[in-house]
């Protein structure tokens, strides 16, 4: 079924047939009050409009028969898939700096099976829906995704989720050079830092690889 959203630089067409929805790390981690991002200081405040917004995109996708995905950042409680001190990672990622920093959090963030790294209960995966763990910003490093979107045909990719400018922005810059179509849904994630760091995603996207949409455009499409 192809439809048009209304979105920047230009609107798009799309075949809902070949589409999914991309939701990126919408966990306690970094959208819920005592979860990593809160404890160290990241405002977390703006998460529940996305969460509600989110929650909007999702029913409406399920009913028209388009993939809900869903990519969690977690860690194996050994650390053995988080590249160990001689990686960037272990010295970058958002969750092992701030535990390498403040040492009481050192194996509470983003650990698989943690309250943590759970996702938020308001968007608890339904049946038919696919979860994917990852343990790098990108959904696509590490992960079975592209076999997971191949196997499913898909073309479109719809992103949602925290944080714009981290792992949803790493995520769609991969999915771009692979050849699927991006399309980020503005008010339907947040960002981590000041406001500018959602501001330059919005723009990178819309100007070098994808679209921009409002949440009420993806609705509309959806039908």
């Amino acid at each position: 079924m192809l439809v048009s959203i209304d979105a920047r630089p230009e609107p798009l067409e799309i075949d809902l047939g070949r589409t999914t929805i991309m939701v990126v790390d919408m966990q306690n981690a970094f959208a819920s009050v005592g979860g990593m991002f809160d404890l160290v200081g990241q405002d977390v405040s703006a998460a529940k409009g996305v969460i509600q917004t989110i929650k909007k995109l999702t029913r409406a996708a399920r009913a028209k028969g388009v993939k809900v995905i869903y990519l969690c950042m977690s860690y194996a409680p050994d650390m053995s898939n988080s590249g160990g001190p001689g990686s960037p990672n272990w010295h970058k990622e958002f969750g092992l700096a701030a535990m390498n920093r403040h040492p009481q959090y050192r194996g509470k963030f983003l650990i698989r099976g943690s309250w943590d790294a759970d996702i938020v209960d308001e968007l608890k995966p339904e049946e038919g829906d696919i979860v994917i763990e990852k343990s790098r910003y990108s959904g696509f490093r590490g992960t079975s995704l592209d076999v997971v979107l191949k196997t499913l045909d898909a073309k479109y990719l719809i992103f949602t989720g925290i944080a714009t400018n981290v792992c949803v922005e790493s995520t769609l810059r991969d999915g771009y050079f692979l050849d699927y179509w991006p399309i980020l849904v503005a008010d339907a994630t947040n960002n981590a830092g000041p406001p500018v760091t959602q501001e330059a995603t919005l723009w990178n996207v819309e100007a070098l690889f994808g679209w921009v949409a409002t949440s009420g455009n993806v609705l509309k499409a959806l039908g």
